[in-house]
């Protein structure tokens, strides 16, 4: 490999781990600021196709790392309502008016109360900062949705971030 290469492939290195830090700061902060189960960070790398590639836990078992999410209920319509800086907070996902797709999907990831909020850096939609509460239904505060909004600020605002692609 030549030194070109080499110093790319350490840049790149370098720039996640930057961008790993800074994203299980911003998880954990929030999950204890909250009290909720797990934060996790959903990353779109592809056209609102993506995963879960980081989240703070209160619990192993609350583990949805890598999880996808369901391709027939996040289409184009709502991606264009997180892309315009939509806020989604369901109290209880058995009272919400939302489609039974997304009530089924939920139920999967045992999820009873969560708090969405996008991820925008100047390119557009980058992911989505979740916040799930799993054991009861949860009222989430202007506050809490002030701290999440604010997290996800910092994350977009994060060269590391801005530039993945």
């Amino acid at each position: 490999m030549s030194d070109t290469g080499l110093k790319q492939v350490l840049s790149r290195l370098s720039q996640n781990l930057v961008r790993d830090n800074i994203v299980q700061e911003v998880s954990r902060s929030l999950r204890n600021y909250l009290g909720v189960d797990r934060v996790v960070l959903y990353y779109f790398y592809q056209q609102w196709e993506g995963q879960v590639t980081f989240e703070a836990l209160s619990a192993p078992e609350y583990s949805l790392f890598g999880s996808k999410g369901p391709d027939d209920c996040f289409n184009g319509e709502y991606a264009a309502l997180y892309q315009a800086g939509r806020v989604s907070a369901i109290e209880d996902i058995e009272t919400a008016e939302i489609a039974e797709c997304h009530r089924d999907f939920l139920r999967k990831l045992r999820v009873r109360a969560n708090l969405v909020v996008p991820v925008l850096p100047p390119r557009g939609l980058w992911g989505l900062l979740v916040a799930h509460h799993c054991e009861q239904a949860r009222s989430w505060s202007q506050e809490d949705i002030e701290q999440m909004q604010q997290g996800a600020r910092k994350l977009a605002e994060a060269e590391s971030i801005m530039t993945v692609s």
